[in-house]
C-alpha cells in the first residue's frame, strides 16, 4: 500500500491529476485522523467539523503545483500544514469579525465562533512557530507537523529526512524554544 501512495504521488508530480484522484479515497482515512488530532485541541462545537476540514485542506492540496512528492509522510506533512493554515486563517477571519472587519452586517451564532482567548491564543502560536521557522527551520517544521499534524516521531523523521532521534531532538528543541519564546501551553506527546 505504501508503494501504491508513492506512485500516486510521484505520477501526480508528474501533472496526472487521474492519480490525484485515485489517491485521495486511499489517504481519506488518514487525512481524517489528522483533522481529529487538530480539533481535539479547539473548543467543543467549533463550526469546523472533521470532513470540512479534510475537504478545505484537499481543496488547498488539490492546487499545490510543482511538488517532487516524496511519499506517504511527505503529503501527510503538507496536509498537516495546509490544515494548520485553513485554522489560522479561520482564527484571522473571526478577530475581523470582531473588529467589524465584515462589511455587510449578520448576525451571528457567538457560540459557534472562536472564544477570544482561542482565537488570540491561536495566532500567537502561529507567529511563535513563523519566528522559530524563521530562526531554526528544521525545529520549526517538525514542532509544527508534530503539533499540528500529529505526526508520531517515527513519522517525523521520514517527513524531514532524519533519524527518529534526531526528529525527537528537534522537537524538545523547537518546545524549549517556544516555551522561552511565547507565553502559551504547547503540549506533545512523546510517541
Amino acid at each position: 500500500m505504501q508503494a501504491d501512495v508513492t506512485q500516486m504521488l510521484h505520477r501526480w508530480s508528474e501533472g496526472d491529476q487521474e492519480a490525484f484522484d485515485q489517491l485521495f479515497p486511499v489517504v481519506y482515512d488518514q487525512l481524517k485522523q489528522l483533522a481529529r488530532s487538530r480539533l481535539r485541541r479547539e473548543r467543543a462545537g467549533h463550526t469546523l467539523n472533521t470532513t470540512a476540514l479534510v475537504h478545505e485542506a484537499y481543496m488547498k492540496l488539490i492546487n499545490v503545483n510543482q511538488v517532487q512528492w516524496q511519499d506517504r509522510a511527505h503529503f501527510l506533512a503538507i496536509a498537516a500544514r495546509a490544515m494548520r493554515q485553513i485554522l489560522v486563517d479561520y482564527a484571522l477571519r473571526h478577530n475581523a469579525l470582531k473588529r467589524g472587519g465584515d462589511l455587510a452586517r449578520v448576525d451571528l451564532d457567538e457560540e459557534r465562533l472562536l472564544p477570544d482567548e482561542q482565537a488570540e491564543t491561536l495566532l500567537e502560536l502561529d507567529d511563535a512557530l513563523q519566528r522559530l521557522e524563521a530562526a531554526h527551520p528544521r525545529p520549526g517544521q517538525a514542532v509544527a507537523l508534530r503539533y499540528f499534524g500529529g505526526l508520531k516521531l517515527n513519522e517525523l523523521g521520514v517527513a524531514l529526512g532524519v533519524s527518529t532521534a534526531t526528529a525527537m531532538r528537534d522537537v524538545r528543541f523547537a518546545q524549549a524554544w517556544l516555551a522561552r519564546e511565547w507565553k502559551g501551553e504547547l503540549i506533545l506527546g512523546a510517541s
